[in-house]
């Protein structure tokens, strides 16, 4: 199992904007750089990403809202083709972005754990001998039973989580989507999504969690307007992400510290 990113860029031109428009709406660093030259404006949503991944790594990815740590993800799942640059992926990928995609609202909690299961690329035995074990994690009793467009959103998380924890992926790339569910059941869940990075061949995983990066990972990339501005230990690089020594032109001058930034 492996992955190689050899200058990757992702970019996405805006055929119904006007570039002048456009720039008066875009506010700091969100989305990557926009670049003007041209007659449409394009979103640089990666730029110049180059990485080498080999089984038994196990890789986070820091920065804030729009760094690109989503689009990266989506790189490596084959979702989105490099504009310039290639990638390639020897193995079987499991993609977990959203906790809620491919699943009906129409039907029971037990029947999305089976349709959940196949989209991330199990056969439906393998999940009906998973389902009583993740009915018990979830703590949905009778819940199951009913259409799932009846949950809250703390419980599609319950369900999703149970599912997701109970795959066995050669290459896992995972966006953390936790943020409704409670703290106590994210405390039952922690382990769980541990022994999940341990089965895995190769885990790329995008957070805001210290604690979760720190648990599931051992080394991280600080992802800024696109590109992979450090590499190195997770404890290194959320240091480094927090204090925002490096930034756009800048390699080696410290920057004011921004300690409650979010990475």
């Amino acid at each position: 199992m492996s992955v190689e990113v050899e200058g990757a860029y992702v970019d996405f031109p805006i055929f119904d904007a006007k570039t002048r428009s456009l720039k008066k709406r875009v506010l700091g660093k969100v989305g990557g750089k926009i670049g003007t030259a041209a007659k449409v404006p394009i979103i640089e949503a990666l730029q110049d990403i180059t990485l080498s991944l080999r089984d038994g790594d196990r890789v986070g990815l820091v920065g804030h809202n729009g760094a690109g740590k989503s689009t990266l993800l989506r790189l490596l799942s084959g979702i989105y083709e490099p504009t310039r640059g290639s990638t390639r992926v020897v193995g079987r990928i499991a993609p977990v972005f959203d906790l809620g995609v491919g699943l009906d609202p129409e039907v029971s909690g037990r029947e999305n754990i089976l349709i959940r299961g196949l989209f991330l690329g199990m056969t439906r035995k393998q999940m009906e001998k998973r389902v009583e074990d993740i009915a018990e994690f979830t703590e949905l009793g009778d819940y199951l039973h009913l259409p799932l467009r009846t949950y809250s959103a703390g419980m599609r998380v319950r369900r999703a989580l149970g599912v997701v924890t109970t795959i066995d992926p050669e290459i896992l790339v995972l966006d953390e989507g936790l943020g409704a569910v409670d703290a106590a059941f994210m405390a039952k869940a922690r382990q769980r999504l541990v022994d999940l990075a341990r089965r895995s061949g190769v885990l790329v995983f995008a957070s805001h969690s210290d604690e979760l990066l720190t648990d599931l990972c051992t080394s991280a990339f600080w992802m800024d307007e696109g590109r992979i501005r450090m590499s190195g230990s997770v404890r290194e690089v959320l240091t480094t992400c927090k204090r925002g020594r490096r930034t756009l032109g800048q390699t080696a001058e410290v920057a004011t510290p921004t300690d409650d930034a979010r990475c």
